[in-house]
């Protein structure tokens, strides 16, 4: 049985709580982050729900005690504030006593300010320090300078939804190959008008709550949000002593090569990705207690994650499962760290979450998400995320190394 690799501390900031703290009451409440448009200047400002982050920019910038002449895109801002967190929990006092790397992830990255002032680009030099942050690295390069991660590895990856789930699991790869002592690992993506325009030309968008699993989805609502955790390999935690709030079991990815923006009707890819991660862990999917399941509410992800389920698990063999982006949103690059990090919490606290909204089964199968609060002992949990392209990726999460 593989040993896993130990998560030392977690980060978050969402449409539902500005810290791990206040992301965990609102998922015991049942509380969404999901409304009308309120910070975006866009044609669709009444045609969609999102789930926005309440902070300014102005604001995030004073919670990092930055000056506002600097050129941090919300995307940047909003990870600087989780990998910090993530770290802080983490009790790291001297980033330079191990070998520590950083592995962010992003799909926005610096849209949202090059967007905003690619009209006066050529009029004024104001605002053209934004063309130099424009790219998916640079709210990686950002982080690292807060975190002072200097002369180490310092990467982003972006594979669209699935982003921070392969950078959770590039960075358990390092250490386990010895590369690495320490790897913070997640990603960001704030919301921006090119995300909004993309998402509503595939018209996958939902004008009401969005409602995963359910016979009468609509389709996604999308959100922004960071993420971030702190991987510590044994002999880091045993030589610090460190607390150990989960364990990173195993991972997957693979790729079912079926669409540029679509899943594959049978769910081939999420199937791959979640059989390479159970033979990752060493255990066999009778073992796995609850499923953080992708479900983004549109028509194509649920029924093919749902039919990739039934493939691993069996049909009467699915255990428990439910959707949480009624709550966020998709958060794009960052859902995979966003929901690590309620699974690690869900862990602690023997909870599964309600999939909020959901009224009518779907009509493909007999699948049905954990509606209400759970309370159950939970010792394994599967997370799945599954990208654009086909890129479908699954973390397991457990108590025991």
């Amino acid at each position: 049985m593989s040993k896993g690799i130990a998560i030392t501390g977690m980060g978050i900031i969402s449409a539902i709580g500005n810290d791990v703290a206040e992301n965990y009451a609102a998922l015991l409440k049942g509380r969404t982050g999901i409304g009308k448009i309120s910070k975006i200047d866009t044609v669709h400002r009444d045609a969609i729900m999102v789930g926005e982050i309440d902070f300014t920019n102005l604001e995030l910038e004073a919670l990092l005690g930055l000056s506002h002449n600097n050129n941090y895109s919300r995307t940047a801002l909003l990870a600087a504030i989780a990998a910090k967190e993530a770290v802080a929990d983490a009790n790291i006092t001297d980033m330079k006593a191990w070998r520590t790397g950083l592995v962010s992830s992003t799909s926005v990255g610096g849209m949202d300010m090059t967007e905003k002032f690619y009209y006066d680009y050529l009029e004024s030099d104001t605002h053209r320090k934004y063309i130099e942050s424009h790219h998916a690295g640079d709210s990686t390069q950002k982080v690292a300078a807060q975190l002072g991660i200097e002369q180490s590895l310092v990467t982003t990856i972006s594979t669209a939804c699935s982003s921070a789930a392969n950078a959770i699991m590039f960075g358990a790869r390092l250490i386990r190959s010895g590369k690495l002592d320490r790897v913070i690992v997640g990603g960001s993506d704030c919301l921006s008008k090119f995300t909004i325009n993309g998402f509503k030309t595939l018209m996958i968008l939902s004008d009401t709550y969005n409602t995963p699993f359910d016979e009468n989805r609509k389709g996604l609502n999308l959100g922004e949000a960071a993420a971030f955790l702190v991987l510590e390999s044994e002999v880091v935690v045993q030589t610090e002593n460190k607390k150990v709030l989960a364990y990173l079991k195993g991972y997957g990815n693979a790729n079912d090569a079926y669409h540029q923006t679509a899943s594959s009707d049978n769910g081939d890819g999420a199937t791959l990705a979640m059989e390479k991660a159970l033979t990752v862990a060493g255990i066999a999917s009778s073992d796995i207690d609850y499923v953080n399941a992708h479900g983004t509410a549109t028509g194509n992800n649920d029924l093919s994650e749902g039919r990739a389920l039934i493939r691993v698990f069996g049909e009467p063999g699915v255990p428990d499962f439910s959707s949480t982006k009624a709550y966020t949103g998709h958060t794009l690059a960052a859902a995979g760290g966003i929901e690590a990090v309620y699974s690690v919490l869900a862990l602690q606290h023997d909870v599964i979450y309600p999939n909020l909204n959901f009224k009518t089964p779907m009509k493909e199968f007999n699948l049905l998400p954990q509606t209400v609060l759970k309370h159950k002992e939970l010792n394994t949990i599967l997370s799945n995320s599954l990208g654009f392209g086909g890129n479908c990726s699954t973390l397991i999460f457990s108590k025991n190394p």
